[in-house]
């Protein structure tokens, strides 16, 4: 796999496709451009290297017909001030129009496209829409790490056109830190899940158990696990059809020898609500008609014991309901404890992202992921579409080598 700093860029044409799906509010103003600044480093390279620059991405989901309010106006708008020079805005992503535009080019000029998926042969990953946006450039270069597990023709399709195709600054960061984390860790690693649903972190788990020292399982789907060494969890949200295959895990984990732990302590409540009423107990002792919303203080310190000689941490997924107060200590706790320690730490996944940027401690986190679904696939050991289109990997398949 080649980089954008591999190659000639001077008075050409390179097509940069980035993750511009930013949140935004009521009123359509962008309410977090982090995902915009982390695409800055590529761009900027491009422009010091006098490229014709054209910045694609998507926006939500319109499912292949033009949406308005997923325009891609208000990012070209955000994207200009902090590039500190005018970003146009094409009229469609393929199309005479934007051929024209593109045509008349001047080095050092950007040009937004408008919404990949306004097109339905994005999502479809029709090679014929995959040409026609090879068609704008002469060089292609892909730094949307957070799609690289889809196959959408802006990251799989165009590669096979682009005159010559490469990966940007954002997903050899992505792929150099997994492979320090996962390839070549230092070692005790530490793995740490939560979030609501097993189904989705099960074949993470399961490959996990040929990388990880230790594994720390939070959130609702420490439930299905704890059901699955028939402890009663009331009437707390678990996937009853997963308690065999998380039963089978831990007993693999047991052979593997990788530790595994789950809560000791829990907070429960009556109702999935802000108000409802709470207590704390063990989680030999959570009352029928009660659910488990966040990990227990003795289950923060357990947990912190456990990961205070680790040396490398990865974290996807909150410990609780951290979105209401009243269940977020588990998940708080947890981003301190991973902030304080010496360890190399890896956070993906949105919500964990959250949790750590509203404790406060990103600047604490040795490197937080621009892509949750990606960072799940890397961890589950799949081969992602993106990567592979650009000949490269994720170093699974060659002892760490990009």
């Amino acid at each position: 796999m080649k980089f954008i700093n591999q190659v000639e860029l001077s008075n050409r044409r390179v097509f940069i496709r980035v993750d511009f799906n930013v949140p935004l509010d009521e009123e359509g103003n962008i309410a977090d451009d982090n995902r915009i600044r982390a695409a800055l480093p590529t761009i900027n390279y491009a422009l010091d290297e006098s490229a014709k620059v054209i910045v694609a991405s998507h926006m939500g989901r319109p499912k292949g017909k033009r949406v308005d309010k997923l325009s891609m106006a208000p990012v070209a708008r955000r994207l200009g001030r902090l590039l500190k020079k005018e970003v146009a805005l094409a009229p469609d992503c393929v199309g005479p129009e934007v051929e024209k535009m593109v045509a008349a080019m001047e080095p050092g000029q950007v040009i937004m496209l408008e919404n990949l998926r306004f097109q339905k042969g994005e999502t479809d990953n029709d090679p014929e829409f995959g040409k026609a946006l090879a068609s704008l450039c002469d060089v292609y270069v892909d730094d949307a790490f957070a799609v690289a597990h889809r196959e959408n023709a802006s990251v799989v399709a165009i590669a096979e056109y682009a005159p010559e195709s490469v990966a940007g600054f954002t997903m050899k960061k992505e792929l150099s830190y997994f492979r320090r984390s996962m390839i070549d860790p230092a070692r005790p690693l530490a793995a740490v899940l939560g979030g609501a649903k097993a189904m989705t972190k099960l074949p993470a788990l399961e490959n996990l158990l040929n990388h990880a020292d230790k594994i720390i399982i939070g959130g609702a789907m420490a439930n299905t696990f704890l059901k699955s060494v028939d402890i009663n969890v009331g009437a707390s949200l678990y996937e009853e059809e997963l308690v065999p295959v998380a039963n089978v895990l831990l007993k693999n984990a047991k052979k593997a020898k990788v530790k595994v732990f789950l809560p000791v302590d829990c907070v429960v409540a009556d109702r999935f609500d802000s108000k409802a009423q709470t207590k704390l107990v063990t989680v030999l002792d959570v009352p029928l008609d009660w659910m488990i919303m966040d990990i227990g203080p003795a289950t923060s310190l357990l947990y912190r014991e456990a990961l205070r000689d680790c040396k490398t941490i990865i974290w996807n997924g909150p410990m609780g309901a951290f979105e209401m107060d009243a269940f977020s200590r588990g998940t708080y706790n947890m981003v301190s404890t991973v902030a304080q320690t010496y360890a190399l730490t890896i956070i993906g996944g949105g919500d964990t992202d959250v949790a750590v940027s509203r404790a406060g401690e990103s600047e604490n986190i040795s490197y937080i992921s621009t892509g949750g679904g990606a960072f799940l696939a890397l961890l589950t050991g799949e081969v992602l579409p993106a990567v592979e289109a650009l000949g490269g990997n994720t170093g699974l398949e060659n002892g760490g080598q990009l």
